[in-house]
């Protein structure tokens, strides 16, 4: 590590590199993505400790990076039995616990590892012979020594009592960079900080208190007491609540701005004769939400609204109908799904959805990355002439061959399956910004829509239409009643023998490949913390085999009650064409039991379909399995959930699965889902963009402090517009969103 040249300050956007020197800069940007003072100013502490304060030992993960805090009780230096060299091993503790730490080949450790020092220790806990260690951890130890004689300062001196009781930071570290090694670079960091401007306007700051920018971080990297870091965290969240909100704001109101075309359905025409033709009344929330989005077509600025739905409660339907009225004015819609089976599935009910002659007139086309050459050729020549007004697809939309007439509205569905960049380039081939249109079914907590989509006219569908069955969702814990997976089986022949269908999904293909689902892992770029369930032991990937497609299908053949079954897969590594013709036939009843990876996990409406089983759900999320039970009781008869879980009570992961069986509330879900995770996490970081990787905001928990930091950007806004008046908010803004982040608050 270089030393700092303190003949220049540094600013915010200087590089670590010219701060810390190549070696460390490049190990911070390897390990946490940062390259500028402000990326390592913001990698927060996770907790602080204090020296006299021991960390539990009594409750470490297994194979987790841990940094705990402890006292040397002894040190041996044995040699190795089966080659030369030896084996330093060195016991540790913190009151409560003993912990192992052993070195190879390294006996000069021993010189400052001495009985009654302590320190900080980080390494990954793995166990040997039924006791935990730390192989060859990192470690940086106390300095309790007074004056120039070297000699240990008596216990109750006052300098001991003052270095006992200093809070001292704990960052989030990854297996390469410890806590303390961080600690080190941000104290060259802070030492040659120059001046930096307050993001906040003075009069906020001082209305609520707040500490100026520089000694706020000081105060939370560097505090003398608990209340310092407590003052400078209240002031640091306010600050990104306020600057994230006034970005949001900003690019609302510069959306406005943009002219798009006016698209207004013709009386008589295609909207019309679809709403003549309709067989069933729409609910409240399908006519008033409908009412909103054909407010917005109307406009000469560009839609820009979120629509988020219950599974089953008409997102499609209200969709389709904005794509009729954009069909009235003599426009395009393309429609972009996630998946090839929900795109070609989406084909086949639209079409039969608008009836022979309308399905005649619009021509709905469907592009895929499977579908043959002709059919390729023909579809695009559709498209570019304005022949197919409605154009369904998968990523093969967002190719250069795909190229509209006139397309004028963008509709995407289930839009935390794609990134920005796939939206934005689907929005791009309109000749004038198109308007756009997002649906999800899954639930956004309203902190979590105003904090990530604060540049989105949101609107909810709430209620369900009329008969549609209620879903009757049970837990099957199997580590406490092992027998009830007989009774699964037997409630799955006994739904077959009524002529009814089945779904059974599991987290993996085959035993030679990751799950397709995964849980979100810790994200060392953001200095994230690992989500609870992992933190806690509670079902990591090593917890038990993974249950399998492969096993399932050869079990489920081999069962006794389901000898007679028609039963198929469907996962990820069948071809286009093998998916959807297994699908076809899942639809046409040709087939009792359908073992599936989460292919089908949305959209997918087969309403014969009773009875879902989810094997190893603790390993999906809180909104895949409420998705997955979507796909049942969609028709004429009651749907049955059946979770299938390992996890022991008491654990995070039992505690997920837990929630989905309790209810059928996908909003009350989505908050269980945020307390339980990250509000980064229920999105997904492709889809938040820069909004995922909030510093120290959490919208689970600082709800209103959000509205009030939207509301005083509101009235900043109104006043100063372009922020011409507030450069160092401006710039704030600027260095906040990195350039892909800015770019993903003009893709919205």
């Amino acid at each position: 590590m270089s030393a700092y040249d303190h003949t220049m300050d540094a600013t915010l956007d200087t590089s670590l590199a010219s701060v810390l020197g190549g070696r460390t800069a490049a190990a911070l940007g390897k390990a946490f993505g940062h390259r500028t003072v402000y990326d390592l100013l913001t990698h927060f502490p996770r907790r602080y400790a204090h020296r006299g304060e021991l960390t539990d030992l009594t409750r470490l993960p297994i194979d987790e990076n841990v940094t705990i805090v402890a006292e040397v009780l002894d040190v041996r230096d044995r040699p190795m039995r089966a080659k030369r060299g030896s084996i330093l091993e060195v016991r540790i503790s913190d009151g409560k616990g003993t912990l192992g730490l052993t070195f190879f080949n390294q006996a000069w450790r021993a010189e400052a590892l001495k009985p009654g020092v302590r320190g900080m220790f980080a390494g990954k806990v793995s166990e040997y012979r039924g006791r935990l260690q730390l192989a060859h951890p990192d470690y940086e130890l106390f300095d309790l020594s007074g004056g120039d004689d070297g000699e240990r300062e008596s216990p109750d001196d006052e300098s001991v009592r003052r270095w006992a009781e200093l809070p001292f930071p704990v960052y989030p570290a990854t297996g390469t960079v410890a806590s303390w090694q961080v600690q080190r670079s941000m104290v060259i960091i802070l030492d040659g900080l120059g001046d930096i401007d307050d993001p906040v306007p003075a009069g906020i700051a001082r209305a609520r208190g707040l500490l100026d920018a520089a000694r706020a971080f000081e105060l939370i990297h560097r505090p003398t007491v608990d209340a310092d870091w407590r003052q400078a965290q209240k002031t640091l969240r306010f600050q990104e609540a306020f600057v994230l909100q006034t970005a949001l704001l900003q690019r609302r109101r510069e959306s406005r701005t943009r002219r798009s075309v006016s698209r207004v359905p013709v009386p008589g025409g295609a909207l019309d004769r679809f709403d003549d033709a309709v067989a069933f009344s729409r609910t409240g929330d399908q006519v008033r939400v409908g009412a909103e989005i054909a407010a917005d077509l109307e406009q000469s600025s560009p839609m820009n609204r979120l629509v988020q739905g219950e599974v089953g409660s008409g997102k499609t339907h209200v969709a389709l109908r904005a794509m009729l009225a954009v069909a009235d004015s003599g426009g395009q819609s393309a429609f972009l799904a996630p998946t090839e089976i929900l795109a070609a599935q989406h084909v086949r009910s639209i079409t039969a959805a608008l009836g022979p002659d309308l399905a005649a007139e619009l021509m709905p086309q469907l592009i895929t990355g499977q579908i043959s050459v002709p059919e390729r050729r023909k579809a695009l020549l559709r498209i570019v002439s304005g022949q197919a007004r409605i154009v369904i697809g998968t990523h093969a939309l967002l190719g250069d061959a795909v190229t509209f007439f006139d397309l004028g509205l963008v509709v995407v569905d289930e839009q935390h399956r794609f990134g920005v960049d796939q939206r934005e380039a689907l929005r791009l081939k309109g000749a004038t910004p198109p308007h756009v249109l997002v649906l999800t079914a899954t639930p956004i907590p309203r902190t979590v829509a105003m904090t990530v989509f604060g540049d989105l006219d949101v609107s909810m569908i709430a209620e369900l239409p009329v008969g549609r069955h209620e879903i009757e969702s049970h837990l099957v814990p199997l580590a406490e009643r092992p027998g009830w997976s007989a009774r699964v089986w037997q409630r799955v022949s006994e739904e077959i023998a009524k002529g009814r269908q089945v779904f059974v999904v599991c987290p993996a293909i085959d035993t030679t490949t990751d799950e397709e689902l995964g849980h979100e892992e810790s994200d060392s770029r953001t200095g994230r913390p690992e989500p609870a369930g992992f933190a806690e032991g509670a079902s990591t990937p090593a917890a038990h085999q993974l249950t399998t497609v492969v096993d399932t299908y050869a079990m489920l053949r081999a069962h006794p009650l389901l000898k007679d079954a028609r039963i198929e897969v469907v996962h990820g590594r069948l071809t286009s064409d093998q998916k959807d013709r297994t699908m076809r036939d899942f639809v046409a009843g040709k087939i009792d039991v359908l073992v599936a990876t989460t292919v089908i996990e949305v959209g997918v409406d087969v309403p014969n379909a009773s009875v879902m089983v989810v094997l190893d759900a603790d390993r999906f999320g809180v909104s895949q399995l409420h998705q997955l039970r979507g796909r049942i009781g969609r028709g004429e008869v009651p749907g049955l959930a059946l979770f299938v879980t390992r996890a022991p009570g008491g654990t995070v992961a039992r505690e997920r699965v837990d929630a989905v069986a309790s209810t059928l509330d996908g909003f009350a879900l989505a908050q269980i889902d945020l307390e339980l995770r990250r509000e980064g996490d229920v999105l997904g970081n492709a889809q938040s963009g820069g909004l995922s990787s909030l510093r120290l905001l959490r919208v689970a928990r600082d709800g209103d402090l959000i509205e009030e930091a939207r509301e005083l950007a509101a009235q900043l806004l109104s006043d100063d517009p372009t922020l011409t008046k507030h450069p160092s908010l401006a710039h704030a803004i600027a260095r906040r969103l990195a350039n892909d982040e800015r770019e993903f608050l003009g893709k919205s």
